[in-house]
């Protein structure tokens, strides 16, 4: 299907608008909700007003993933799971078995063939070839890279595994990051953006005439939507 773009005065409130419709959805269907986070500073309020708008959720049956997340302690500033430990998963009732984190105080390589394992245990007591989220939240940097999906590094072409060290040479810096096979396994996959910067790139991608890591992001049997605020 088309990817859906929703030009959004009321971004953060749109934004958890489609979280919790996902989890309602997920829940009812299928009684459980896999949604994987984004990091990067534009998700936090929406992750704090999700917290606060989130209602009689059953976080019990909300299972949590992260797209990618840098190669430091979970206590540094830079960490992708301090920033949602902050914002969201201190503040609401979530049993610690559902929040996956990637361990990235280990070596890359070892944390990324970790979570790949943890993923496809749940892929396989759901009788799934890959661990399918409900919902799967990106952002994008001004380059194009989503998750981390840098220009130029090798996991772009990665087709087997679910999860990846990738070395970033424009960072001189080891992340650990979903691949395209399962980022396109998702229900639905979200880009969260804020801001006319990213405009001009997603009018190409949107155009099919860029040459971007995020334009690799295309549900092989799901929805993908562009969430663009103003």
């Amino acid at each position: 299907m088309p990817p859906e773009v929703i030009h959004s005065a009321s971004f953060v409130e749109d934004a958890v608008s489609i979280i919790l419709a996902s989890a309602r959805q997920a829940i009812a269907e299928r009684g459980i909700f896999r949604v994987s986070l984004s990091g990067g500073r534009t998700p936090a309020p929406i992750y704090s007003r999700w917290a606060a708008s989130a209602g009689d959720l059953p976080w019990d049956r909300v299972q949590i993933t992260f797209g990618d997340e840098r190669c430091v302690p979970p206590d540094d500033e830079q960490s992708n799971y301090l920033m949602a430990r902050r914002t969201l998963l201190d503040t609401v009732p979530i049993p610690e078995g559902n929040v996956f984190r990637i361990r990235g105080e280990i070596a890359p390589a070892d944390a990324a063939a970790e979570y790949d394992a943890r993923l496809a245990q749940v892929a396989s007591r759901f009788g799934e070839p890959r661990y399918q989220h409900d919902l799967l939240l990106l952002g994008m940097g001004p380059d194009g890279h989503t998750a981390s999906l840098f220009p130029g590094t090798e996991a772009l072409a990665e087709q087997t595994r679910n999860v990846v060290s990738n070395f970033v040479p424009k960072l001189n810096a080891w992340r650990v990051t979903f691949t395209y096979p399962l980022l396109n396994a998702a229900r639905h996959v979200c880009f969260l953006l804020e801001g006319p910067d990213k405009k001009p790139i997603v009018d190409q991608i949107l155009a099919g005439q860029g040459n971007y890591p995020s334009e690799g992001v295309k549900p092989t049997d799901g929805q993908l939507t562009w969430l663009l605020g103003t």
